[in-house]
């Protein structure tokens, strides 16, 4: 079946752009305004009708590019530009303009020719971005380096490798269909706890909250400050929505390599519960989990 949902340009491994036309059967028919506390790369509001959009995400650099990609979604041409500039300043590779590899490299590296034609230029950008911190530098990273993350070490210096991608016909469209969605959204972007993010926020009951939390039993490079205690609190405060009368949904991965997401599956149970073909894969493996249960869970019926 044909995907034709809005595919982030931030990329992310284990996004939900490829579970949307699930999610999007599932999510209200009518929302006033769309929050959601964990927006990541963007894929779910991105691919949802609402009059207005509330997003949040804890990672600062994340919001840092929304704001940075949609202040240009008046001039796309120039955002394009500017890093057409950098390519070639650089000297990355950029296949949707026909500045690509070269057949023997790519003999001689069959499966990691990007990787390798790309290694030196990415790192000198890499350099060049962790003294002068251009936000256009960053995001021309996140397109270049490993599995599209967002990676700073303990210094706070950004330290992925370079990935086996490169600027191609996928990263121009997922460009410009963002683009063209921010012209005729209105969209707030935060940057704050999610709690402290909702509790700010005076929702109705014509709103619509859309979780998308780290997800408790996976290995993802964003799920390693996540534990117990704050599925737990996660858990307690879609409880007071619902005592509200807010509509939520959460996705939530519940079985994944032979463990098992007890806190939420308990939780889940007051809920109505729909099982997802996720097909699940994480940042550090692309491989797909046969074994992993991927669900939504709401308190609302369609």
């Amino acid at each position: 079946m044909k995907n034709n949902a809005i595919r982030s340009p931030f990329f992310y491994v284990g996004d939900k752009y490829k579970l949307m036309p699930q999610l999007q059967k599932l999510f209200p028919d009518d929302i006033e305004s769309y929050i959601e506390p964990f927006a990541g790369g963007g894929s779910s509001f991105l691919n949802t009708k609402a009059k207005k959009y509330i997003v949040n995400d804890i990672d600062s650099y994340v919001i840092k590019l929304h704001k940075k990609l949609s202040s240009f979604s008046n001039d796309t041409d120039s955002f394009i530009n500017f890093l057409y500039k950098l390519i070639d300043e650089y000297g990355l590779s950029c296949s949707y303009r026909g500045i690509t590899v070269s057949e023997e490299l790519k003999k001689k590296y069959i499966k990691t020719y990007y990787s390798h034609y790309n290694k030196d230029a990415y790192i000198n950008l890499r350099n060049d971005y962790n003294k002068d911190g251009d936000l256009l530098k960053l995001y021309l990273l996140l397109i270049y380096g490993f599995n599209h993350m967002i990676r700073f070490n303990t210094s706070g210096i950004f330290n992925l490798p370079v990935g086996n991608v490169d600027f191609n016909k996928n990263v121009y469209n997922a460009i410009c269909n963002y683009m063209a969605f921010m012209k005729k959204s209105s969209v707030d972007f935060y940057n704050m706890d999610y709690i402290d993010f909702l509790n700010q926020l005076d929702i109705l009951e014509t709103d619509y909250v859309y979780f998308d939390p780290p997800y408790l039993i996976s290995d993802s490079e964003y799920n390693k400050l996540w534990n117990e205690s704050k599925e737990i609190e996660l858990c307690d405060c879609i409880d007071k929505l619902d005592k509200m009368g807010i509509h939520f949904g959460i996705t939530n991965l519940v079985n994944h390599k032979g463990k098992h997401n007890n806190i939420f599956m308990q939780w889940s149970k007051k809920y109505r519960v729909y099982a997802i073909d996720s097909n699940y894969i994480s940042f550090n493996d692309n491989t797909i989990k046969e074994n992993s249960k991927e669900v939504f869970v709401t308190n609302y019926g369609k």
